[in-house]
């Protein structure tokens, strides 16, 4: 007498952890563990939020775009790491990426920015028609922005144009239009995220040059630092502006001026070019958004 050969099914707690593994590959995907990215597109939105509303920004627009950005961040991670997947296993800092090592595949990649940039789009669509209108560039913006470094050796002020689009959108929402001063403020956030963004660039210059990779990094050169400190100039020269339009008081001035020391401060640490160093004068960039915000913020604030 023979038996046929029984296999009980898999325990439940071995298919969750499945579901754990898969969840952490994409949490890794869309940077979840890494905010600077979504705080680098907060800053400038919130700047934005602040000045449209004279420091009074009403809860939901506040929600919707704060929602907005960490969506369309994580969407742009998706995007930008789909089309480096040739790139990143060739570059230190890059290779252990969910889709540089399979662990996440093609498909599921463009799934997931699907459903993030979906979601960023019905947020939307409960603000005003030109809001929503506006939104169809943010979205062009984003997704084309990976592509870049392909073919121009501009990348990062295009990364710039997309990651300040929350601009022109915020005032959008809460005014009906964009002013120029909307447009001056979207100005001086593209000087500012070409300026980080090169020292980020200034990481995986050696790995872009081998691999043939386009950035600011390359075609600035030796002349990185001095460009880098002219982008900054441009940048605090458009907010100035910015402020003077606006009349702005003390406090915007002194967030500003603080904005100047933090800079100087990423000069002080990145003079070497040590990879490390230029990482963290990226990273830095943070607290210089923050600046400016708490400077817009308690000016409004104490009017």
């Amino acid at each position: 007498m023979t038996y046929e050969r029984y296999e009980a099914p898999a325990p439940a707690p071995v298919r969750v952890a499945r579901w754990r593994e898969r969840l952490r590959q994409y949490w890794a995907l869309v940077r979840g563990d890494r905010p600077i990215g979504w705080l680098l597109l907060l800053w400038p939105t919130w700047w934005a939020l602040w000045m449209a509303a004279e420091g009074r920004p009403p809860l939901w627009p506040w929600f919707v775009f704060t929602a907005g950005v960490w969506l369309t961040r994580s969407a742009g991670c998706v995007i930008n790491d789909y089309a480096d997947r040739w790139l990143d296993p060739q570059v230190e800092r890059t290779r252990g990426r969910p889709l540089a090592t399979g662990a996440v595949s093609g498909r599921e990649a463009l799934a997931l920015f699907a459903v993030l940039m979906l979601g960023a789009f019905f947020l939307v669509l409960t603000l005003n028609r030109l809001t929503v209108l506006l939104s169809v560039v943010g979205v062009f913006l984003a997704a084309s922005y990976p592509y870049l470094k392909r073919y121009t050796y501009l990348p990062q002020v295009y990364l710039g144009m997309a990651f300040g689009w929350g601009i022109p959108m915020a005032f959008a929402a809460l005014t009906g239009s964009v002013p120029p001063l909307a447009w001056v403020l979207y100005v001086s956030n593209i000087f500012w995220a070409t300026a980080y963004d090169t020292w980020y660039a200034m990481v995986d210059r050696e790995d872009d040059l081998r691999m043939g990779a386009k950035s600011t990094a390359i075609l600035f050169g030796e002349l990185d630092l001095l460009v880098i400190g002219v982008l900054y100039a441009l940048m605090f020269g458009a907010l100035a502006l910015v402020g003077w339009q606006a009349r702005l008081g003390g406090y915007f001035w002194g967030g500003l001026g603080l904005a100047v020391l933090l800079v100087g401060y990423e000069f002080l640490i990145a003079r070497h070019r040590d990879r490390a160093a230029c990482f963290r004068a990226f990273l830095h960039n943070h607290w210089v958004g923050a600046a400016i915000f708490a400077g817009i913020a308690f000016d409004y604030a104490t009017a």
